[in-house]
């Protein structure tokens, strides 16, 4: 991928994380990005080419990052905290309507995107049980597979925009308090007296 293309890439999901996607049209974009039609049209055909690259280039770069976090060698508590923090970084600012206009206006995109997210946090979910159970953090007797399914499910409702509306639901908040839930319910005695330490920590 050339430079250009990287930087439209780049600055056309800082667009559509501000502003939503259904509102912007392709004459928007290049107006907001500040080049030409011409330019924009030289490295996509249309705007569903344009959100389903933008899209493909978001799962690339969590993938990177979700490895780059787990290559740190931190325990599987740890870990996890720091994958929120990633996560909560990345829709800190995200308009609302991302969800429901990926969804409904570009099937194609979304597709793309809750398929490399599922598998990329399959993956980082079950390695993180793997690695828990064997530092003594998590419970000997969770059922690996079960749970990192249930997890998966449990995340999906915490993007859904009816079950947590913006106007009274905080994403960041919500992610956080996900954590916690997931992690009190499989923690050892051990684990647990590590998440609260933090806890305590952060707060002092």
């Amino acid at each position: 991928m050339d430079a250009k293309k990287r930087e439209l890439l780049e600055q056309a999901l800082k667009l559509f994380m501000r502003l939503g996607i259904k509102s912007m049209t392709m004459d928007e974009v290049a107006t907001q990005l500040r080049v030409s039609k011409k330019t924009l049209y030289e490295h996509f055909s249309d705007k569903n080419d344009l959100v389903e690259q933008v899209v493909s280039a978001v799962c690339g770069h969590h993938r990177s990052s979700i490895d780059a976090i787990c290559a740190k060698g931190l325990n599987a508590i740890e870990e996890h905290m720091e994958i929120t923090r990633f996560l909560v970084a990345q829709v800190g600012g995200m308009h609302p309507s991302v969800q429901f206009d990926l969804q409904k206006y570009h099937p194609k995109a979304w597709a793309i995107m809750d398929s490399c997210e599922k598998r990329v946090v399959h993956g980082c979910i079950s390695a993180n049980l793997t690695k828990g159970i064997k530092e003594g953090l998590y419970r000997e007797d969770l059922d690996v597979e079960v749970i990192t399914r249930l997890y998966l499910a449990r995340m999906d409702s915490t993007w859904d925009g009816q079950v947590f509306p913006a106007d009274r639901f905080s994403m960041s908040d919500v992610l956080w308090k996900h954590l916690d839930y997931h992690i009190r319910g499989i923690a050892s005695r051990k684990g647990i007296a590590y998440l609260e330490k933090k806890a305590k920590n952060q707060q002092a």
